[in-house]
């Protein structure tokens, strides 16, 4: 049966992450270790991460109010869903449903995460706070991360803070994009303040 168009635009995006991390697979191996946190509580981490920033993907380059969301499955797998809108925030709704795979004597820091048989990416915790309010998720070869909140909003001093935190890692900031966060009160999938 050949393949409509339509459905071939909707998974270009996913072609071409494919064809980015097979191209940085090598790129990543000659990278010095990133630091990642010293360990994770898997329970606690779970539930809703609002994207407050990026270096994205690009299935997410022009992302708004993208949110990760993470529940730890009976044998221990961290069934993912990552949910957008593409180019505005009355855009379609992508939804993607990766499962984590959380490697052995990281400290639950370390996962591949699989959007379909057999390609695994690398997914690292390369900072957590102590209140399980703020991360950022990141990766050896420096080319994608992650800056993300239990809340949309953060301050510019919070945001500062993490954007500083990502450079210590390694990376170049200026690559970093703020995804745009607009819920209506009572719309957002998550209540916690985060602190700010």
């Amino acid at each position: 049966m050949p393949v409509r168009l339509s459905s071939l635009s909707r998974i270009r995006p996913l072609l071409t992450l494919i064809g980015a991390a097979l191209a940085l697979a090598a790129c990543s191996a000659q990278k010095p270790p990133i630091k990642t946190a010293a360990s994770v509580d898997l329970e606690r981490f779970m539930g809703d991460w609002y994207v407050i920033a990026h270096v994205p993907a690009p299935l997410e380059a022009n992302a708004h109010n993208a949110v990760e969301s993470y529940r730890l499955t009976e044998d221990g797998q961290v069934a993912t869903t990552f949910r957008f809108r593409e180019g505005s925030f009355d855009g379609e709704v992508y939804t993607y449903h990766p499962m984590g795979f959380v490697r052995p004597e990281s400290g639950n820091a370390v996962w591949d995460m699989q959007f379909f048989w057999p390609i695994r990416f690398e997914y690292r915790i390369v900072y957590l706070d102590d209140t399980y309010t703020r991360t950022i998720i990141g990766r050896r070869a420096r080319d994608y991360a992650w800056v993300m909140a239990r809340s949309p909003s953060l301050s510019e001093a919070s945001y500062d803070n993490l954007v500083g935190i990502l450079r210590d890692r390694g990376y170049d900031t200026d690559d970093l994009r703020r995804v745009p966060q607009q819920w209506p009160e009572g719309e957002q999938t998550s209540k916690e303040s985060g602190g700010d």
